[in-house]
């Protein structure tokens, strides 16, 4: 199977990511100021880039753990159906939790994480996007911080990728198919 060839478009900038993400942990800090250790769990594979840059700026004692859900493959739609690939290593009862995801698109990734931790007690669970697409929502989920709210475009770089490519841009980029 040959790939169509595509060209990406910067959307959002590196240097624009890092302002926006300086703001966001500011705000997180004054959410779990005075926790003991905020457990910070990042979904895998696409928010790794986003969830390193975001810990180095909170200002806060931090555990970082990992949950891999998949509902994309190698494609450009959701299959709707979450299969948790990874689980967390350490238990979340009684903690705060703070979930960071690459992308909220149609939902059904996010409401399916959030229904499995929230099954777990946190003390308070709380999830930040670095994207989110509400025009592309199909579940009743929100993320309560967002870095930047995007139009119905298939995006890669910093982290997200398509079919295991560009996740290494340090911009958002635009998708576009040249054939």
């Amino acid at each position: 199977m040959t790939e169509r060839p595509y060209v990406v478009d910067e959307m959002i900038s590196a240097k624009a990511i890092a302002a926006r993400i300086e703001s966001l942990a500011r705000e997180i800090g004054q959410e779990f100021a005075g926790t003991d250790k905020l457990v910070v769990v990042g979904l895998l594979r696409g928010s790794f880039v986003f969830i390193a840059d975001l810990v180095r700026e909170l200002e806060l004692p931090v555990e970082v753990d990992f949950l891999e859900a998949s509902s994309y493959g190698d494609g450009m739609e959701s299959s709707r159906e979450v299969r948790i690939l990874k689980d967390l290593r350490s238990g979340i009862e009684g903690r705060d939790v703070l979930v960071v995801e690459d992308i909220i698109d149609t939902g059904f990734t996010m409401r399916h994480v959030v229904h499995l931790l929230k099954a777990r007690n946190p003390r308070k669970l709380k999830v930040i996007a670095l994207l989110d697409k509400p025009s592309r929502r199909e579940v009743g989920i929100k993320a309560d911080w967002t870095g930047f709210e995007i139009p119905d475009e298939f995006v890669v770089g910093y982290g997200i990728d398509f079919a295991q490519r560009n996740r290494n841009l340090p911009y958002i980029g635009k998708v576009r198919f040249t054939d």
